[in-house]
């Protein structure tokens, strides 16, 4: 039944409520964590107007340049300014990062919902494929492919996400199986509703939450898997700013007691514990209810 004029402001008022008064409960770590995602978004969206230079500029004659009041960060192996490959990196990895992890939830989300909501041969079928995908080492499993398909962007993308759509597979069906046989959902297929309807109106808004608090998690180590691929050299391709690749290509550095090539690393670390501090105190949110939501 839609909404009246006069409550659709009433359920938005009361919505902004509530989630004021979960962030006046988040722990410090969930704050921190939201304030690092804010710059890591922040460095990715506006990287054209945060980065001195290029992506791709070649802006010394000297490789490896130490740091200064010209080159914060110093230039890398070919003379380009590392702070603005930094920067843009943010962009390229934390981008990719999350339309690999959008896409893996799309494909292994609808196909574990609709798994437990059909059940019977159909859940058989995806469950024994997925069981088989997972058997494969992951790492393997994609150095494979992308040997076979090359090692482009969109390739990257869909291999990863593939790959990482059975873990959301397996978690979206078992959140989906616990929903199935409670009894508004047996009360909306007694009325006749389709399965579409069902699924949207009855199934998703109730595992809502826990996907959301996945989608943290598999963004971790999608980005995670994305910066040790660049690493090895079959990720992220030249001249492309990447964090795993600029570690790599400067690995040099570290023998002469030169700490630059740990800072991409850092990046890489500390988002990973940044969104891994605030998908947990959204998973221990929607949990349970406080007393005042009760």
């Amino acid at each position: 039944m839609a909404l009246s004029d006069t409550q659709r402001p009433e359920q938005v008022q009361g919505f902004l409520a509530k989630v004021r008064r979960r962030l006046r409960r988040a722990p410090p770590t969930a704050w921190f964590g939201m304030a690092v995602v804010t710059v890591y978004l922040a460095a990715a969206v506006f990287a054209p107007l945060i980065a001195p230079y290029g992506e791709y500029q070649v802006v010394s004659e000297t490789p490896f340049e130490p740091w200064s009041s010209q080159f914060l960060f110093g230039t890398d192996q070919l003379g380009r300014d590392l702070f603005s490959r930094l920067v843009f990196g943010a962009r390229n990895s934390i981008g990719i990062a999350f339309v690999t992890t959008l896409l893996a939830f799309v494909i292994g989300g609808s196909l574990g919902i609709i798994a437990a909501a059909l059940r019977g041969v159909t859940d058989q079928v995806l469950s024994r494929f997925v069981d088989s995908v997972m058997s494969i080492p992951d790492l393997i499993f994609t150095l494979m492919l992308l040997a076979i398909f090359g090692s482009s962007v969109l390739n990257l993308v869909l291999i990863i996400a593939v790959i990482d759509s059975t873990r959301v597979f397996r978690l979206s069906r078992a959140a989906a199986l616990n929903v199935v046989t409670l009894e508004f959902v047996e009360a909306a297929h007694a009325r006749g509703e389709k399965l579409p309807w069902i699924v949207a109106q009855e199934i998703l808004p109730n595992i809502l939450p826990v996907l959301i608090s996945e989608f943290g998690m598999r963004f971790c180590f999608v980005f995670l898997a994305i910066a040790a691929l660049s690493f090895l050299g079959v990720g992220l391709q030249p001249p492309m700013a990447e964090w795993g690749s600029m570690v790599r290509d400067n690995a040099a550095l570290i023998s002469s007691g030169d700490i630059t090539p740990l800072i991409p690393a850092a990046a890489i670390a500390l988002l990973t514990v940044a969104v891994n501090f605030v998908a947990d105190w959204f998973l221990n949110e929607s949990s349970g209810l406080s007393d005042d939501e009760r």
